[in-house]
């Protein structure tokens, strides 16, 4: 249950570990286990995992699709073990195509192993990031506010040099954007997020 700080200690005894009490399927729950497993963030990694913010709630209809999209988009990046939580015989289209996204999933499985973590936040708006293997940096803009609002992460925010030139892949519009200097930035409902990875053109 995330007791006694094992992100601390049990790597020496195992290789996954809960960062976290329960999860129940709400918006408060959910951004309550984001940020108490962002706390161990430095813990993590190939060998060790905070591998339990707890399972998916994604798809039992307690929080709106794109607060699941949020919802899967940081555990992703976090790199906690993605449990199905709902019930697979009765998905809708929205769930199994949040659940489904072979890019995200790709984040979360990625071969660094690195735990990304938040990096930036102005009041509800967050700018979460990770190192990605092939010099590659997943990054999500996140709004937890309750209004429309724009994010932006500049380069120094992400760990990249401030010269780099990247081309930016939407995880979840499934497009890219060439050439892309200095900042993201985008325009994010409430409650939502846009999920991208990072590709320099060299090693900045």
């Amino acid at each position: 249950m995330g007791q006694d700080n094992p992100a601390t200690w049990a790597s020496d005894i195992g290789n996954s570990w809960r960062t976290t009490g329960d999860i129940k399927d709400t918006w408060e729950s959910m951004t309550s286990r984001a940020d108490l497993n962002d706390v161990w963030a430095s813990y993590a990694g190939p060998g060790g995992w905070n591998g339990y913010p707890d399972m998916l709630e994604v798809g039992n209809e307690g929080m709106s699709t794109e607060e699941y999209r949020s919802h899967f988009s940081i555990w992703a990046l976090a790199k906690a073990p993605l449990l199905i939580g709902c019930d697979i015989r009765s998905m809708d289209d929205d769930t199994f195509e949040i659940l489904s996204n072979k890019e995200v999933i790709e984040v979360n499985q990625d071969k660094l192993g690195v735990q990304g973590k938040k990096v930036k936040n102005t009041g509800d708006l967050e700018v979460w990031c990770g190192p990605l293997s092939e010099n590659r940096v997943a990054v999500v803009l996140w709004n937890r506010g309750s209004s429309k609002a724009k994010i932006v992460a500049d380069w120094s925010d992400i760990g990249l040099n401030s010269s780099a030139v990247v081309d930016v892949r939407d995880l979840w519009m499934h497009s890219t954007m060439y050439s892309i200097r200095h900042q993201l930035k985008a325009t994010v409902e409430a409650h939502a997020c846009k999920m991208y990875t990072l590709t320099p053109h060299d090693k900045n």
